[in-house]
């Protein structure tokens, strides 16, 4: 693709809420972490340092979720290293580490199958290559994702309450895609 200085922001954050520091300079931080600390280490460890593979990243997920979905991005792309034992990113070689996508909203819980949740109607454990029946209708953007990303992305849904219990509650970091008030 062509890109240049039009590209729009396909994340749908602005610039204040998602590329740095809160206007007033005061940065929301989750897990010891800015928002944009954690869309740094995201496109430096997931997309080689180009933004650019990242944008197209959103975008395609966007082309493809429901309206209403929010995504988030989860793990050790977003804090840098593996919450189990404190491993770099991609300490096992180039590609190795997965991305962990969850998509948030009603409309998603829907697309799994009985078997596929850990909290049934709430939380679903992700399509990856040892559960890919979970959730057939998510499989040819998870191809599409990792042929761009050269390495595994798993989706999971969950309820907002999940997220806002994870990230709030539990501090655990994770960088916003897609907002759902931008994909209404």
């Amino acid at each position: 693709m062509d890109y240049d200085d039009d590209t729009p922001d396909v994340t749908g954050m602005t610039d204040e809420t998602d590329r740095s520091a809160a206007p007033s300079g005061d940065a929301v931080v989750q897990g010891g972490l800015t928002d944009a600390e954690k869309r740094q280490n995201v496109i430096r460890l997931a997309f080689g340092g180009n933004a650019e593979r990242f944008d197209d990243f959103c975008r395609l997920i966007r082309q493809e979720i429901p309206p209403g979905t929010a995504v988030i991005l989860r793990g050790s792309a977003v804090t840098g290293v593996r919450w189990r034992d404190g491993a770099p990113f991609d300490a096992d070689g180039p590609g190795t580490s997965d991305l962990d996508l969850t998509l948030v909203g009603d409309a998603v819980i829907g697309l799994f199958t009985v078997t596929g949740f850990f909290v049934p109607g709430l939380h679903t454990r992700p399509v990856s290559d040892d559960d890919p029946d979970i959730a057939p209708d998510l499989i040819p953007l998870r191809e599409t994702l990792m042929t761009l990303t050269g390495r595994p992305v798993n989706i999971q849904a969950s309820r907002e309450l999940v997220i806002q219990f994870r990230g709030g509650m539990l501090d655990q970091p994770y960088l916003t895609l897609i907002a759902k008030s931008d994909n209404a």
